[in-house]
């Protein structure tokens, strides 16, 4: 397999679940990155101890507040990774911090839509452009005119109940404004991989199962997948990417998901 190879990597909502996930992953490669950008919104509380402890020992790895759905919040964030890389860019920008309401399609609400929206699709969008100038930086210093996740990158974590095409775990769960959301964050990555291909900026929206974390275990069910896995098979689809997929809506075993 080809190891993923980037100077510098950011993930969203890296407290817990596949976040913390990358956050190891990513620090363990026999090469790890000079820097890990970990992003959650209290990085001193105690949801954040266990990424405490990691950056305690590991002087790569930067905590930093961001709240997605905050656009102050999100400038602030981009300013302090500018700071640390000085005139190298950002080679891997991953928007994994999400939120799930578990609903009924008959229960959801304005504010349920809204606050998924916002956190889901509108944070992701946001990241984006605030971390564009950045991500251009990296490109430019890396030779050669393909696309690569080495080089410059978004990862839209999206999920197989945004497609369209497949009503995946609708009888377990509905949850509506998330599926919807979701679907929004695939034609996001769209634009994305159309606007930033000028830049040499890849751009892909995955699904990584359905995994083990407190968000896929909201309907009451044990996900099949654990984050481990999900995670390593993740790494070794970006590490295969190149611009025949910019736009592509893949899984966690690279494989196509329909829209």
């Amino acid at each position: 397999m080809a190891e993923l190879c980037v100077c510098s990597v950011l993930v969203t909502g890296a407290n817990r679940g596949i976040g913390l996930g990358f956050v190891q992953h990513f620090l363990r490669m026999p090469k790890p990155p000079q820097w890990i950008f970990a992003t959650c919104r209290d990085p001193k509380g105690q949801r954040a101890r266990e990424l405490q402890n990691l950056a305690s020992k590991h002087p790569n790895l930067v905590i930093i507040a961001l709240e997605v759905a905050d656009p102050a919040s999100i400038k602030a964030a981009a300013a302090k990774v500018g700071e640390h890389l000085g005139d190298s860019g950002l080679n891997l920008l991953i928007n994994n911090a999400g939120v799930v309401k578990p609903k009924m399609l008959d229960a959801e609400t304005l504010e349920d839509m809204t606050e998924t929206y916002t956190t889901n699709t509108a944070g992701p969008l946001l990241m984006g452009q605030a971390f564009l100038p950045l991500l251009k930086k990296a490109a430019q210093g890396c030779p050669g005119s393909g696309l690569s996740c080495s080089k410059a990158a978004i990862v839209n974590m999206s999920s197989i109940g945004g497609s369209i095409a497949s009503f995946f775990g609708w009888d377990m769960m509905q949850v509506t404004s998330y599926r919807c959301s979701k679907a929004a964050l695939n034609m996001l990555s769209k634009c994305q991989s159309l606007a930033y291909k000028e830049h040499g900026i890849l751009c892909v929206a995955l699904h990584p199962g359905w995994v083990q974390t407190d968000m896929g275990s909201a309907a009451g069910h044990t996900p099949p997948v654990t984050v481990d896995d999900s995670v390593q098979g993740m790494l070794k689809v970006l590490s295969s990417l190149s611009e025949k997929e910019t736009g592509a809506f893949l899984d966690w075993e690279g494989k196509a998901i329909p829209w």
